[in-house]
């Protein structure tokens, strides 16, 4: 068994356990539990129709805000996340946050609730001069920032990083996979533990 077998199935039986909560992730997750088996490189950008990524919501130890990134090519507020690498293991919660730990500069930990994947989104990407059109099959975590103050960003990766208030996040949310994501990550236990009943 190779190492991408090993990765592929890690990937299948993360997929397997997570629940759904709207038609829309319904719909993603059953596409991405398909994909995973049939894409022949899930995790390689060079997999030209889609492939997975990862991304974490970021939350300060007090909970009572969560770090966005003004994310430069897309020009909007989203969750830190991005590309599988080599070092992550094939652990996509390793990616996620690796990713949240470069785009923000803090140390990240998984958060205390986190037995699993938050939410999962399929969303387009546009045709770029050296890339053609593809998805992100994005799997989603939940996670805490140690050291909140050492917030800073990664100017080739975002226009800025802060943290915001739960309401004044829900309200610069202009996709609706980031307001669902973001409405799990206030109340985690509702919505993490029941993927693990």
């Amino acid at each position: 068994m190779t190492d991408q077998d090993l990765d592929r199935a890690s990937l299948v039986t993360l997929l397997a356990r997570h629940e759904a909560a709207d038609e829309k992730e319904r719909a993603d997750l059953e596409r991405m539990r398909r994909l995973a088996v049939e894409l022949e490189r899930p995790f390689s950008r060079a997999q030209p129709q889609a492939h997975f990524t990862g991304s974490a919501v970021v939350v300060d130890p007090s909970g009572k805000r969560v770090c966005l990134v003004h994310h430069a090519r897309l020009g909007r507020w989203l969750q830190p996340g991005g590309h599988v690498d080599a070092v992550d293991g094939g652990s996509m919660q390793a990616t996620a946050l690796r990713e949240a730990r470069e785009e923000t500069g803090c140390r990240i930990e998984p958060h205390p609730s986190a037995v699993g994947s938050i939410d999962v989104d399929v969303h387009a990407i546009p045709a770029r001069p050296d890339e053609p059109a593809h998805e992100h099959l994005d799997v989603r975590f939940l996670a805490v920032a140690l050291d909140p103050e050492a917030l800073r960003h990664d100017p080739g990766e975002s226009l800025g990083a802060r943290w915001i208030a739960w309401d004044e996040a829900l309200a610069v949310a202009t996709d609706r996979s980031l307001l669902r994501l973001l409405r799990k990550a206030r109340h985690p236990t509702t919505h993490i533990l029941r993927n693990f009943r």
